[in-house]
Order: C-alpha cells, then sequence, then structure tokens
C-alpha cells in the first residue's frame, strides 16, 4: 500500500497543449482514424512504428507498437471512449516496456476546430504512473509532443497530395464564396474596412489566441497586418497590399500568410458588393500560390467562408 501511495504523490500535471495545422478539420481528424497515417506520425521524432491497430469506433482498439532509435519496444494498448467524427476523440491508453510491464496509463482527450489558417487540435493528456522508476518520460512528453505534431503535419500535407514540409513546391488553387447579410452595403463596408469592426471577426478564438499585431489602411498601396499567437506558440501572419478600392463596391488586394517563419502561400482575392434589396451580397473570390508542401486542399476556402459567416454574425451583434 506504501508503494501505491508513493506512486500517486508523484501523479504529474496534465499535458495541455494546442497546434494549427494548415489542413481542413476532416482531414486532421482523418490521419488520427486508421493504422495507415498512425504508423506515419504517432511517436517522437526518430522513433517508428512498425506495427498498429486502429478502429474508429467507441471500444475499438488504438494499438501500436513504438521502436526507439536504440531498438528499445513501447507497447501502447489503447480503445477509443470518445468519437464525435471531426470534432473530438478520447483515448485510453495504457503504456508497457518490452516485456509488458505496465509503466504509465494516459488518457488522452482531443479536441478539432476550425480556425484562421486551417484546423486547431487542443490535446488533454492525463497520466497515472504505474511504476515510479518511469516518470521521466512523462516528464519529456511535452517535447515528444512537439516533434510528434511536427510529424503529424507532414502527414496531412501528404494527405492533402502535398510535397514534404521544406521541399519547394506551389500548387495552385481559386474559390468563389457569397454571403447574403441583413444589412446595407455601407455597414458591410465598413467591417470589411474598419480596423476596430473588423477586429470583431477577423481574428482568433478568443481566449485561444493572443493579438500581437494590427493595422488597417485600406486604400490603394494601403497595407493591412494581422498577427496573432496561437495557445500552441504557433505564430500566423496576414500580410495584405490593397489594388483597387471603391468605396461600398469592390476591393482587390493580395496578401501573404506565414506560419512562425514559414511563408505558405501567396494569394490574390477580390471581393465586391451588391445591395439587394436592404441587404447585401457579398461575392469572393480568390486565387492562390500555395507554397513548399502547404497544398491547399480546399482548407483555405474553407477557412475563408468560417469567417465569412463570423462577419455575418458580427453585423448582428
Amino acid at each position: 500500500m506504501a508503494q501505491a501511495t508513493d506512486v500517486r504523490q508523484q501523479e504529474p500535471a496534465p499535458l495541455r497543449l494546442s497546434r494549427v495545422l494548415h489542413a481542413r478539420r476532416e482531414t486532421v481528424f482523418k490521419a488520427w482514424s486508421s493504422a495507415e497515417h498512425v504508423k506515419q506520425w504517432f511517436s517522437p521524432e526518430a522513433f517508428t512504428i512498425p506495427d498498429a491497430r486502429v478502429e474508429l469506433r467507441v471500444g475499438g482498439p488504438f494499438e501500436l507498437s513504438m521502436r526507439s532509435p536504440a531498438g528499445e519496444e513501447h507497447l501502447i494498448r489503447g480503445r477509443f471512449i470518445e468519437v464525435v467524427p471531426q470534432r473530438r476523440l478520447v483515448i485510453d491508453m495504457q503504456i508497457s516496456d518490452g516485456d509488458g510491464r505496465l509503466l504509465f496509463e494516459a488518457y488522452t482527450e482531443v479536441d478539432f476546430a476550425d480556425e484562421l489558417g486551417g484546423t486547431r487540435i487542443d490535446l488533454v493528456q492525463t497520466y497515472t504512473l504505474r511504476d515510479a522508476s518511469v516518470a521521466w518520460m512523462v516528464k519529456g512528453a511535452p517535447e515528444g509532443w512537439r516533434s510528434t505534431l511536427d510529424k503529424l503535419e507532414s502527414e496531412v500535407v501528404r494527405m492533402q497530395g502535398g510535397t514534404e514540409v521544406n521541399r519547394r513546391s506551389a500548387v495552385h488553387a481559386s474559390f468563389h464564396l457569397e454571403r447574403t447579410y441583413d444589412a446595407q452595403v455601407a455597414r458591410v463596408w465598413r467591417a470589411l474596412t474598419d480596423e476596430t469592426a473588423k477586429a470583431k471577426w477577423f481574428s482568433g478564438t478568443p481566449g485561444r489566441w493572443e493579438l500581437l499585431e494590427r493595422h488597417v489602411d485600406v486604400r490603394v498601396g494601403g497595407t493591412e497586418r494581422v498577427k496573432g499567437r496561437w495557445e500552441g506558440g504557433v505564430v500566423s501572419t496576414f500580410d495584405a497590399t490593397y489594388h483597387d478600392v471603391v468605396a461600398n463596391e469592390r476591393l482587390v488586394y493580395s496578401y501573404v500568410m506565414h506560419l512562425d517563419d514559414k511563408k505558405i502561400s501567396v494569394s490574390l482575392a477580390t471581393m465586391q458588393l451588391k445591395a439587394d434589396g436592404g441587404k447585401t451580397k457579398l461575392m469572393v473570390t480568390e486565387q492562390g500560390a500555395f507554397l513548399d508542401g502547404y497544398d491547399d486542399a480546399g482548407s483555405r476556402e474553407h477557412g475563408t467562408g468560417f469567417l465569412l459567416d463570423a462577419l455575418g454574425a458580427s453585423l448582428q451583434a
């Protein structure tokens, strides 16, 4: 009994982390859903997964054999506790050594959400030590998860048909979206061009995104920048230059997106406004070049639609 008490006294605090991935929520969720994908990324840098069994259903197995660079084996025997497609996963895992000795348990909760720039995953992992001598392994979990999520980023890029991250490539895509708002044209125009009004909808999730820099100067030759840090530490930067401004009618601008120091895309956008009785029809067309592995696969269109819906909500406030 005394030994069990000692282990409990050393229980580590839950690990909490977030990451924004430049991919659609459906793609990021799918990366957790099968052995084929999980084997590509669910391990720290330099570790491999020679064998996996994953069945995405409540009670289904999440079982992996993880091999270190030195050849040591660790076994993950888990099962899905909760599955909400494209929104949430809960996995109860038991981690053992190669001889089957139980080391610790990791109750893992993962939430998926649309965000500016792609998909945000929020992960909470709660640990129960079964062998106090391996507490160091849990202490190293933050760094292990950092490199694991780097591999997840590469996997979702691959799944979207892109090339490996850090390889030179350019993939082109375009889309057109329309929204009708229950507001006069002048009010919609203000929401698109006034810094205070635009801040109500063109930003990250409150509490999970910290604004670092914002300025809006909507005129021919004017620029706009929105820079913020996500809860997981990734910094996204939107840099735009306005080329055509016709008050209450049209905006044409180009913009560059960065995630940390990585330039991920260069785009040309056109916004047209048209009065429709007492309402306003907004038409948005974008043409983008997605760079060095960040194949869009529809994620920018999806994210822009998310923002246009947020714009509509701000007009009702």
